[in-house]
């Protein structure tokens, strides 16, 4: 089985490439790079699209634009080469590359992404409780958190990024992927 996998909903985007549980390659880069990282990825590995098997996405939570960006890209990618798709709850990939931490993304509006009693949910960073906390939100909220007696890796440690290696991982069953928002969009706030 060869897996795009792949995750939009943070700041920092992650795209891989795994056969079989075997990574071929992984990429860090930016949501508008997803497609280039994906394209890039093959070619490294002297692969041909029409040799994928499945993709699978991250649903989040995150950023709503980027979600927007990486599901409209999954489903996109799995018409034209006619594959299924999954989806991956971001929180959940950043757990399995972090096995004992608390995931924690950011969510805008001084709020925080993360698990309580393994279901994703939104809180303030001041009523997250862990001994280790991982994700751009732990990295953003980090003298919140430490105050309540969590650890934070430093900023530039890979248990922050959700790697798409586990999404291909966790890989779902294929089927409707739907974004995992856990509130309403700003604009619709707003209006």
């Amino acid at each position: 089985m060869l897996t795009l996998a792949f995750d939009t909903a943070t700041s920092a985007a992650t795209a891989a490439l795994v056969r079989d549980g075997k990574v071929l390659g992984e990429r860090v880069s930016r949501a508008v790079r997803v497609l280039e990282d994906a394209d890039d990825l093959l070619r490294e590995n002297g692969l041909e699209r029409a040799e994928l098997t499945r993709i699978v996405v991250g649903t989040g939570p995150g950023s709503f634009t980027g979600l927007r960006l990486g599901l409209a890209t999954a489903r996109g990618l799995a018409l034209a080469l006619e594959l299924p798709v999954a989806g991956v709850s971001t929180l959940h990939a950043l757990a399995a590359g972090a096995p004992g931490a608390l995931p924690v993304v950011d969510g805008g509006r001084r709020e925080v992404f993360t698990l309580v009693d393994g279901e994703p949910a939104v809180c303030a960073p001041d009523d997250v409780r862990a001994a280790l906390c991982v994700g751009d939100g732990a990295v953003r909220y980090r003298s919140i958190l430490e105050a309540h007696g969590a650890e934070v890796p430093p900023d530039d440690d890979e248990r922050h990024l959700p790697r798409a290696r586990f999404h291909a991982e966790l890989g779902g069953e294929p089927g409707e992927v739907e974004p995992l928002y856990l509130r309403i969009p700003d604009a619709e706030q707003n209006a």
